[in-house]
């Protein structure tokens, strides 16, 4: 019986080297990039000057540089920005061919699957080197693997081809991911950055910095991002929600990313709408209205954020 399940995640990286590359990422993101360290990892928002995310990104340190991991949509619009700027830094910045990153889920068993691949965190860590490789710790079930080429699962981990699971697990995690077609629309504490201690307050200046420092400080924030299920014969791909008022339906707010679960028939997704929605509210899919959909409480608070 193996120990974990192992499958393959379709996600991008961009790496950032150079003699400036932590003051010129400490300037472009909401994370305070001196407290990244060769064992954590840490949640940061690329923003414009007008504060909208071009993408959310799980942020470490690899072989002396620093990675920036996302979907695919967010590394093609934030590569592209901070090559834009970084010509006047001494970085370089690559979207690394052609990554291999790997989920690994395990329920019960984690810990064992950490001693089989000689993974450490130990105090607290949440970023490992092994080898040429690289582990982030998500939470007590799940770990994320960038691995070279030559990198084989050892016995007890069973490769999987349907990564939905995972996806699946992330997103009730509430862990956020912006699409292609919701780049530069929001702003970091529309999809629960500050939740995920991805944005810095006290670092001083970023691309963006005014726009979320009055989101917090001004209370001008109206948006937050949701959980969302429900059950559904079939795969969808929904990009906006309505909500039931009365006999009527009206827009609800939009989705960011999803996946569906064919073992169990369920729709997941994380939606960005009012932060006022009440948890009791009924929703549907716009595109799929017989989809009907529940919002899922969040494993983590939104107070004082």
């Amino acid at each position: 019986m193996s120990l974990a399940c192992a499958v393959n995640l379709p996600y991008q990286l961009i790496a950032v080297s150079g003699p400036e590359q932590l003051s010129y990422l400490h300037g472009q993101l909401t994370q305070d990039m001196n407290l990244i360290t060769e064992h954590n990892f840490l949640w940061a928002g690329h923003c414009s000057p007008k504060g909208k995310l071009w993408g959310a990104f799980r942020v470490f340190k690899h072989q002396q540089q620093f990675m920036l991991l996302g979907s695919d949509a967010e590394v093609q619009a934030s590569s592209r920005e901070l090559k834009k700027y970084g010509v006047f830094a001494k970085v370089e910045i690559d979207n690394v061919e052609e990554p291999k990153i790997m989920g690994i889920y395990s329920q019960t068993q984690l810990n064992n699957v950490c001693d089989l691949l000689g993974l450490n965190f130990d105090d607290g860590r949440t970023a490992c080197d092994f080898g040429r490789n690289k582990a982030l710790k998500l939470d007590g079930q799940r770990l994320m693997l960038y691995v070279d080429s030559d990198f084989a699962l050892p016995d007890g981990i069973e490769f999987k081809e349907d990564p939905s699971l995972f996806i699946e697990a992330g997103i009730l995690a509430g862990e956020p991911q912006v699409n292609g077609s919701n780049i530069e629309e929001f702003v970091p504490q529309m999809i629960n950055l500050q939740a995920l201690d991805g944005i810095s307050f006290k670092k001083g200046c970023y691309t963006g910095q005014e726009t979320v420092a009055r989101m917090r400080y001004l209370g001008k924030n109206k948006r937050a991002m949701y959980i969302v299920q429900g059950k559904c014969p079939e795969a969808i791909i929904e990009t906006e929600l309505e909500l039931q008022l009365g006999d009527n339906w009206r827009r609800a707010g939009k989705v960011i990313h999803q996946v569906f679960n064919s073992a169990t028939n369920t729709y997941s997704a994380l939606a960005v709408l009012p932060n006022d929605t009440e948890q009791s509210v009924s929703l549907r899919a716009k595109h799929s209205p017989e989809v009907t959909l529940t919002i899922v409480p969040l494993p983590y608070s939104l107070d004082d954020q």
